[in-house]
């Protein structure tokens, strides 16, 4: 372990915040790199915890990968100052806190109906997070597009002070997106995934041709796909998460969620449809 590690009573005031479960990859040190270049000088604080809240009870916790070490290197190569991984006691002296943030109802859409209470869970533990480390700025990847938009409604809804800076999803050479989770996958599945990321694309490439051609050519594209069970693929209004209107315009998120063997992904990419002529 290196000196970048501390305890709460140890933290300043940081500049710019990276909230992460550990098990850093290539996604994570860009949101690092981000992170140090907006913070010029100042400290860039890199969170590692694994939030009970956030998993349900036939959830992988016990399961999730535990790296600090590795993760502690790859932050300090990527431009962190400060590693904070605290322990659950840490973080919740008190024991499961009594009093939580609510997600409301867009986080009882989409990934809310899949994982019920994880939205709120999430939100609490990036509520006390802002409060622990008390960045300007915080940093998120765009791969997790209801939470980062969940995270932006609360900052703004309870007065926050501090900006959500969003950062481009980093992708495998054939587009699968980076994920923790990807380390599950066998070979075979792993060739089976890259589904998601083709059928975004083909989503993607329909969209001079407005929303509903955007979700055909994405649902025709995954449609049959091997070994790819899909939850939901939508086209979605990132204010609300709510599906998009035939005649929507500006910005939109096109999102998957599907299970390859035994694990869960999910993707999506950003879109904007131009105002009608």
């Amino acid at each position: 372990m290196t000196g970048l590690v501390r305890h709460a009573r140890d933290l300043a005031p940081a500049a710019a915040v990276v909230m992460t479960m550990g098990a850093l990859h290539e996604g994570h040190a860009a949101l690092i790199r981000a992170a140090r270049a907006r913070a010029g000088g100042g400290l860039v604080t890199v969170t590692v915890f694994v939030n009970p809240l956030q998993f349900g009870p036939a959830e992988d916790l016990d399961r999730y990968p535990r790296t600090l070490d590795a993760d502690v290197r790859l932050a300090e190569k990527a431009g962190a100052d400060v590693v904070f991984a605290p322990a659950v006691d840490e973080v919740y002296p008190g024991g499961r806190p009594q009093v939580r943030i609510s997600a409301g109802p867009m986080g009882e859409r989409y990934e809310g109906a899949s994982r019920p209470g994880h939205f709120d869970g999430m939100l609490t533990v990036v509520a006390k997070l802002l409060h622990l480390t008390r960045p300007s700025a915080a940093f998120f990847g765009q791969k997790d597009a209801q939470q980062l938009a969940l995270i932006r409604r609360m900052v703004t809804d309870l007065n926050f002070p501090v900006g959500i800076i969003a950062v481009p999803t980093v992708r495998e050479p054939d587009g699968l997106a980076l994920s923790s989770r990807n380390r599950y996958l066998s070979a075979a599945e792993r060739e089976h995934a890259g589904a998601l990321s083709r059928a975004l694309f083909a989503g993607r490439d329909a969209l001079s041709e407005g929303p509903e051609a955007v979700r055909k050519a994405a649902l025709g594209s995954l449609t049959g796909a091997e070994g790819v069970a899909v939850d939901y693929l939508a086209l979605l209004d990132p204010a609300d998460f709510t599906e998009a209107a035939p005649g929507h315009t500006g910005p939109a998120v096109l999102a998957v969620a599907a299970k390859v063997g035994a694990t869960r992904l999910i993707d999506n990419i950003p879109l904007e449809f131009g105002a009608p002529e």
